[in-house]
Parts: C-alpha cells; structure tokens; sequence
C-alpha cells in the first residue's frame, strides 16, 4: 500500500484504504477498543477504518481544529499536549498501541496531538463513528470506561505532582511507560524505549531537567535500571524494586 506522507510541520492525511483487511490480525485488537465488539460487529467497524501512518515530529490534530476524526493506535507512540500562558507547551498526556485518539461529541478539539516515532493510527470518520455507537452499545460503554480511566489517570498525576517525591516521579514514570509498552526479557528484566527527552520528562513531572538526571544517575548507580545507547532506550534490570520505589510503604 502507497502513502502519501506530509512534512513533519503539518497535519497528518487520510489514506484511501479500509482497514478490514488489517483486522483479524491486529496487534491491537485485545487492547484497543475494538477489542470489546464481536467478530461480526466488527465488520460494521473495520469498513469505516482507514490506515494513516503519521512520520515522527508530524501533527495528527492541532488544538482548535474541527474534531472530525477519531483513531486507535496501531503501532507507535503519540504526545498529548496544551500550550501554557506564557507559550510553552507542556505534554499532558502519552498515548501508546491501543490507545483512542480524539473526543467525543466535541466539535472542535481541546489539545495538539503529536506523533514521537512513527505511528501507525486505524482512522474513523467522526460522524460515522459517533452514529455506530447508537447501534453498538458494548462499543459505547467500553468508551466510557477508557473515558473515566483517563480522569483516573489525571487524578494520579495530580497526586504525583503535588505529594510524590523527585524519586517517586521518576521511577513512576518509567514503571507506567514500561507497563504500557515495555518488554521482558529472558533474564526477567524489562526494555522499555522512553518517548520523550530529559527535558520533556522533566516538564511532564513538574521537575527540573537537573533532577531529572539526577534521579535518573541514582537509578543506575543503584542498579535498577540502565541504558544500552544514549538516553532513551532504557533496561530495568530491578522491576520490583523499581515497583517498590513508586508505591513505597
């Protein structure tokens, strides 16, 4: 399949192809919110779908755009981000394989939506999507639960800003990026590819870049993690202690 990809500074495009093919051996299809419909209702499904394949730096939605598509991710990894006051922007929000893409019942949206890596996004017309709900209720109420598990995670993050030490942000967010797309080795430890930089994370977690590397030098020195090449593709070597160092007793 040909596609059409834009420069990194604008939006992504649809592609012309339907997914249906692509459904039966999703890689997603447990996990993402398809995973709550039948064979036979996900036919209704798949023919709505299009493949988009977004190139890393490239935008899939910015903040103010008329909402007209929702997508589940495929493959790849997406950045969810608001622009501060003072004209920062500031990630509020990581989405990984199996994850929705887009709001509901809005007409325009709310944040921009950024591509880290090169992502693989199953597309759907939001008119056509929002009038499958009524026939498909599972699919509704398998939405609403992605809904208030979000507002969850918010309500973490919130916690973890305002009462969570410097070593607890770290190491929490390592852990939740490796419960998401991490994976374990032979000899028990954990790889996992951090999607964003030292400077990114140390925005996400409401710290300096400085402690951030400090933090990061103090999880290595301790033999809980380590990094094969550069600073992004991390090895846990300790899961459980680095478990321990999130939820201390």
């Amino acid at each position: 399949m040909s596609l059409d990809v834009l420069p990194a500074a604008r939006a992504a495009t649809w592609t012309a192809a339907p997914s249906q093919n692509r459904c039966a051996a999703c890689p997603v299809r447990e996990s993402a919110l398809c995973g709550s419909m039948s064979d036979q209702e996900l036919g209704a499904l798949s023919t709505l779908g299009r493949r988009r394949i977004i190139r890393a730096g490239q935008v899939v939605s910015w903040v103010g755009d008329q909402a007209s598509a929702f997508a589940n991710v495929v493959r790849g990894t997406l950045k969810v981000t608001a622009m501060t006051v003072d004209g920062r922007e500031q990630i509020v929000g990581l989405l990984f394989p199996g994850d929705f893409v887009g709001q509901l019942f809005s007409d325009k949206t709310d944040l921009t939506v950024t591509a880290i890596v090169d992502t693989d996004l199953c597309s759907y017309s939001r008119v056509a999507f929002e009038a499958l709900l009524d026939d498909h209720p599972r699919l509704e109420r398998a939405l609403l639960k992605r809904v208030l598990a979000s507002l969850n995670d918010a309500q973490d993050r919130m916690l973890t800003l305002g009462r969570k030490t410097a070593q607890e942000r770290v190491a929490g967010f390592i852990h939740s990026v490796a419960k998401r797309s991490g994976s374990t080795q032979a000899d028990g430890s954990v790889h996992v590819a951090i999607p964003i930089s030292r400077r990114e994370m140390a925005d996400y977690l409401g710290l300096t870049i400085e402690t951030v590397s400090r933090q990061v030098t103090a999880l290595r020195a301790a033999s809980v993690i380590t990094f094969a090449d550069g600073k992004r593709d991390c090895r846990i070597l300790d899961p459980e202690r680095l478990e321990d160092m999130v939820n201390p007793i």
